[in-house]
């Protein structure tokens, strides 16, 4: 099947990332935002006396927003002594993408057993509008990238109806993601020679023709190129520092 690679029409979480409801909500999602970035470094300590100026809320709002960050484990907390951000290292990061490949691979090959017209539909759409932002990323911009990807890997495991695994994922995509972030800086300086785009397709195109042991080899060894790519790049310093935030990242 040749995706078609007209422009799609942005749908609403592409346009509108996800709308807070509450104050703790809004502070919750920046502050994860900017970790997941790397505003906020890994290591640093959170001092709510600064931030809650910051993030626009009280500190007791602030506190509680950070406390959900710890529930998804991009925060800890050092009892009386605060908040720091999660650390990251390349022993961390393998062990995110060998319990990624476990979980995501399965629930791919289930899904595509268990996929129907509605899910194939769904997965086309996904990867054309990922594949139109892939042609051009430059102009799309990363946090649009962001976005399409997400939605490709989500329709590629919809057909699975596991909430449980589904929930799981996407605490790990969010791992990834910040990971990603530092690869991205990684390979601006050093060149990976990775076709990331061949990556989406290979898996796409095995996905829709039912093809699974084929589909999850292909994912797994997309999932495991971030990881491959910073152990071969990475030094202590560059996992650590902060990016140029008016850059790309």
């Amino acid at each position: 099947m040749k995706p078609n690679f007209k422009r799609p029409p942005l749908s609403l979480a592409e346009v509108e990332p996800q709308t807070p409801r509450t104050l703790v909500e809004r502070a919750y999602l920046g502050l994860r935002h900017d970790v997941i970035c790397g505003k906020l470094a890994p290591g640093e300590r959170l001092r709510v006396e600064h931030l809650k100026d910051q993030y626009e809320v009280g500190a007791g709002t602030l506190r509680e927003a950070l406390s959900l960050l710890v529930s998804d484990a991009l925060v800890t907390s050092e009892g009386q002594r605060g908040f720091r951000v999660a650390p990251i290292s390349l022993t961390d990061l393998e062990d995110l993408t060998n319990t990624r490949v476990m979980l995501e691979t399965e629930a791919l090959r289930q899904s595509i057993r268990r996929g129907d017209a509605q899910w194939e539909a769904a997965l086309v759409q996904s990867y054309e509008r990922l594949s139109q932002t892939e042609i051009d990323l430059a102009a799309a911009g990363s946090e649009l990238w962001e976005r399409r990807n997400k939605l490709f890997h989500e329709a590629l495991i919809a057909g699975f109806d596991s909430d449980w695994s589904k929930y799981l994922l996407s605490i790990l995509h969010r791992h990834a993601e910040r990971y990603r972030n530092i690869a991205w800086r990684l390979t601006a300086a050093h060149s990976s020679g990775r076709d990331v785009h061949r990556e989406h397709e290979d898996i796409f195109r095995a996905a829709i023709a039912r093809q699974d042991a084929r589909a999850a080899l292909a994912l797994e060894a997309h999932i495991r190129l971030t990881h491959e790519v910073m152990r071969q790049q990475a030094s202590p310093t560059e996992l650590t520092q902060p990016p140029d935030v008016s850059g790309h990242n």
